[in-house]
């Protein structure tokens, strides 16, 4: 399943990898991809409950927050 998740704090490319690297220690996620200009990051997995990724953007910074979560 691919989710497209709208976020708040993501500032450099810095913070791309940060998002994406705690994006890829989720169990079932094979692929995560942040764009600090248009802070969206998108993400394929499979098992994965939209809360899952939610923690795992939030908890790599205080700064990071996720708006919105959208599978499709």
């Amino acid at each position: 399943m691919n989710y497209t998740i709208k976020t708040q704090g993501i500032m450099c490319g810095h913070c791309e990898a940060k998002v994406e690297s705690a994006l890829l220690a989720v169990t079932g996620v094979t692929d995560a991809e942040a764009d600090h200009e248009t802070n969206v990051v998108t993400v394929e997995a499979e098992g994965v409950e939209p809360e899952q990724l939610k923690a795992a953007i939030e908890g790599a910074s205080d700064t990071y927050k996720v708006l919105e979560v959208a599978a499709q």
